[in-house]
């Protein structure tokens, strides 16, 4: 049986998480708004069937389905916040676990980085598929496992300030997010961040 890693309910997707989504997902793609839901299991396989579960029960999109070296991630989507619980409501009840079962995500680090350097900013957004970093902005950066919880960090950031998502990585062994813009903004979603990490223990 399967080990839920991360089990995310997503009130509401931002604009600029949204769209960042949109660079890496295969799927459906979702729309700014809409409510969302991220699993990640171990064995990876299993999520093959708990995607199967969800969009045969209820009319909800599925925007990534990912089987990775070690652990699945499904994302799905719907207008209605309702579908989506239900989605997720029948998968836990195929698992026979409930939300409580996942994994708490644990912050390995969170820094700030006031006012970049040109060659700084340069060297982030040479990988980078989201907002470039300018020279001069402050740069945040979180790493936490298990790694799906990024995408969490990354929507409620952008839930409590003006910032840009320049990267986030919600797969593997851990997960990263590259948040940047004004020093104030940068610390008011850094908060954000965190606090919607920690509200899950």
């Amino acid at each position: 049986m399967a080990t839920i890693r991360s089990y995310i309910f997503i009130d509401q997707l931002q604009p600029r998480t949204m769209c960042y989504l949109g660079t890496f997902a295969r799927g459906f793609l979702p729309r700014s708004n809409m409510a969302a839901l991220v699993i990640e299991v171990s064995p990876g396989l299993e999520i093959e069937n708990i995607a199967d579960i969800a969009v045969k029960n209820v009319d909800v999109k599925p925007g990534l389905l990912v089987v990775e070296r070690q652990y699945g991630y499904l994302e799905l989507h719907s207008h209605s916040t309702s579908s989506v619980k239900a989605a997720g409501e029948a998968v836990l009840d195929y698992l026979g676990a409930s939300e409580g079962d996942a994994m708490k995500p644990e912050v390995l680090a969170s820094r700030i980085v006031k006012r970049v350097d040109d060659y700084h900013a340069f060297l982030i957004n040479r990988n980078k598929s989201g907002s470039m970093i300018l020279a001069g902005e402050s740069l945040f950066v979180l790493e936490m496992q298990p790694a799906a919880y990024a995408i969490l960090a990354a929507n409620e950031a952008e839930k409590s300030a003006d910032i840009k998502v320049v990267d986030y990585r919600m797969m593997g062994a851990t997960g990263r997010v590259y948040l940047s813009g004004e020093e104030s903004s940068v610390r008011a979603a850094a908060h954000a961040a965190e606090r919607s990490l920690s509200a899950r223990h």
